[in-house]
């Protein structure tokens, strides 16, 4: 590619691409210009035009995008959640928020995608204030650290398929119950995970007192700290409006300025599902043994002593999907996000052969592994003593999830402030901080914390002699994203700028 007063010759890796400039455009925009030129079109996705290898380019330059005015970002006129307001807001607070050029601004640890510095944390639920407020304190909002995206398509398929097992245990407790004329009660378990018991009336209404770890809808929900969002999908067109003031056509609808911003249609339904995919196809993280001798040793003896002490209870090693193929978009999508009956059929591509590696290892029955040490259920790791993670006063949605109150027995309460979904460990070498907030530097402060349901394990860690106590973090330590894959040379030829001497 060629402008008047520099020649750059460039090769890009496959995660990380630029916008393209084309000499021989026709129409070039001489000066300022969107950061994003050329949008994705659906039916071109809808018809096979585009290949996966097109939507990952495309998904890449969403994601690293620095959008501009010109792009339409900023929202003057809405709020974070959508909401219309009087068109004062401004173009970039720190709180309330936007307060993102790019994705890629706080997804960056190891590299895009990744994670993210205390100093990209996030003010959960301020997006939702008018007027915006720029106080931190945690009367307004829920500050979170920013977590990597490595993975998230095989995370988005373990949730999906739990939620199917779910699912089916309650409506064969709806149909013993109806047959029966009596209320049927069954455990939730789904990969061996158990959320509890479901108990379902006669007349189909649930008692869900004895569901635990997950929604009374019973659709695990694997994103957002809380676990709040069913998808990379929902995630994407959430974080766009709420932090970039871009809104999607999906949904906000088509022709439409709903943050009065001078712009219409900055996202196309096409644009989500490319940033979808492109996220959902993110290499997964791995384990990589040290080169020393020494500590390659003692990670794993500790991926041994981590297991005895009981931590694999919620951070379970590995799950395993029935099916690896990642299919988009997701049937358990919320209203206003893409749903299959949107599409003449899912977009799929499958996670053990296609996309950047590493990739999920194929598992004998022609699954896949996931080896996320999650349970994808939310957990309570606050007591008396340990409470260091009870420091939330914001509830995050209710338990109902996106069923109806009228479902249940009782009205559903707001999420637990107190509860957080076990973190995946997967990359817990490079992705420190610590913690939803972010504020423990280190492997051993985060497992110092460990109250509540993870009190007996964080006791007898402490009670390890302390070879054993660091090799458990010399394991934890193993658990990587691994870095940018080296591109080859770059030829850079400059000419003097034009008019300087």
């Amino acid at each position: 590619m060629s402008r008047p007063c520099l020649t750059l010759t460039l090769t890009l890796t496959a995660s990380f691409v630029a916008a393209p400039i084309h000499a021989g455009e026709a129409n070039p925009i001489i000066g300022e210009r969107p950061a994003i030129q050329n949008h994705v079109d659906q039916d071109d996705v809808d018809s096979g035009k585009l290949r996966l290898s097109d939507l990952l380019q495309s998904g890449g330059v969403l994601f690293n995008a620095r959008f501009n005015t010109l792009d339409g970002q900023g929202r003057p006129g809405s709020t974070g959640t959508g909401a219309p307001r009087t068109p004062d807001q401004p173009a970039f607070i720190r709180t309330s928020s936007p307060e993102a050029n790019a994705c890629s601004g706080c997804h960056v640890q190891p590299r895009s995608g990744g994670a993210g510095d205390f100093v990209a944390n996030v003010f959960v639920l301020a997006q939702a204030l008018d007027p915006v407020t720029f106080s931190v304190s945690p009367e307004f909002s829920d500050e979170r650290n920013t977590l990597g995206m490595m993975g998230g398509g095989p995370i988005e398929m373990l949730a999906r398929e739990m939620t199917s097992e779910l699912i089916a245990i309650r409506d064969a407790a709806t149909r013993e119950a109806a047959a029966s004329g009596s209320p049927a009660t069954k455990d939730l378990v789904a990969k061996g995970v158990s959320f509890g018991r479901i108990t379902v009336l006669e007349d189909g209404v649930v008692d869900p007192t004895e569901i635990d770890g997950v929604d009374w809808d019973l659709i695990v929900k694997p994103f957002h700290q809380k676990g709040a969002v069913v998808s990379i999908r929902e995630f994407t067109n959430n974080a766009m409006n709420h932090h970039h003031g871009m809104q999607s056509v999906e949904r906000f609808g088509l022709d439409t300025d709903p943050d009065l911003d001078g712009y219409e249609n900055e996202l196309t339904v096409g644009d989500i599902t490319a940033a979808t995919l492109w996220q959902a196809a993110l290499d997964t993280p791995v384990q990589v043994l040290p080169e020393n001798k020494a500590r390659r040793a003692a990670a794993r003896r500790g991926a041994q002593v981590f297991d005895s002490i009981g931590c694999t209870s919620c951070h379970v090693p590995a799950l395993e999907l029935r099916s690896p193929y990642f299919t988009e978009p997701n049937p358990y999508n919320p209203p206003g996000n893409l749903v299959p009956d949107d599409v003449p059929a899912p977009f799929l591509f499958d996670m053990t052969k296609d996309g950047p590696p590493p990739r999920l290892p194929r598992s004998a029955s022609g699954g896949a592994w996931v080896r996320a040490f999650t349970d994808l259920k939310r957990h309570d790791l606050n007591d008396a003593e340990f409470d260091h993670f009870a420091n939330e006063q914001v509830p995050q949605g209710t338990l109902a999830g996106f069923a109806s109150d009228s479902d249940f027995t009782i009205p559903a309460p707001p999420r637990p402030t107190r509860e957080f979904l076990t973190r995946k460990l997967w990359d817990a070498g490079n992705s420190d901080p610590y913690g939803h907030r972010g504020d423990l530097t280190t492997l051993t402060e985060a497992i110092y914390w460990h109250g509540g349901e993870a009190r007996s394990s964080r006791d007898t860690f402490f009670d390890l002699a302390q070879n054993d106590q660091n090799a458990v973090i010399e394991f934890l330590k193993s658990l990587l994203v691994l870095p940018e894959p080296p591109a080859p040379p770059t030829a850079i030829r400059a000419r003097r700028p034009v008019g300087l001497r």
